[in-house]
């Protein structure tokens, strides 16, 4: 029998596991910007669930224009629960300059999410424009609900319209 508060400690040492490993993966990126998006609300649907996001791309430096991007997220793994909305910010990293556009596109990695009423994820992320773009939690995932969800998580990218 698998005790209550065994679960958030374990979901913990896997969201360090995977942010520490993900940090020595590409030592050749800089960081290029911040990423903040919000997430629409979820059910989730056991094996999965996918959400909403929109997004705002900041530059690493002052005066550089920002990015609007919207898309999806989605988990795939064991997902069961619903949630409200959610925001997460991540930094990002890219092994070249920053240019327009550049976070268009196909992100995947580990996710790891739990919640009773308040609950925090995380989501480690690489894709983008030639898979050069990598996505690491700056600030935690926040959202409420109840949910308890871990595996693959897939992140689609466009430009806002």
């Amino acid at each position: 029998m698998v005790r209550i508060g065994f679960i958030p400690g374990a979901l913990a040492a896997v969201m360090l596991a995977v942010v520490l490993g993900s940090t020595n993966a590409q030592p050749s990126q800089v960081r290029v910007g911040t990423l903040a998006c919000s997430m629409s609300s979820s059910i989730g649907l056991i094996l999965g669930s996918q959400k909403n996001v929109s997004c705002n791309f900041k530059g690493q430096h002052p005066g550089e224009p920002e990015e609007a991007y919207t898309g999806t997220m989605t988990t795939i793994g064991i997902d069961i629960g619903v949630t409200t909305g959610g925001a997460i910010i991540w930094a990002v990293f890219a092994g070249t300059n920053r240019y327009a556009g550049m976070l268009t596109g196909g992100y995947v990695g580990a996710t790891a999410e739990v919640s009773v009423a308040a609950g925090l994820g995380a989501n480690v992320l690489v894709g983008g424009s030639n898979q050069s773009v990598a996505l690491q939690p700056l600030s935690v995932q926040g959202q409420l609900g109840f949910d308890i969800a871990g595996g693959i998580g897939a992140l689609e990218l466009h430009p806002a319209r």
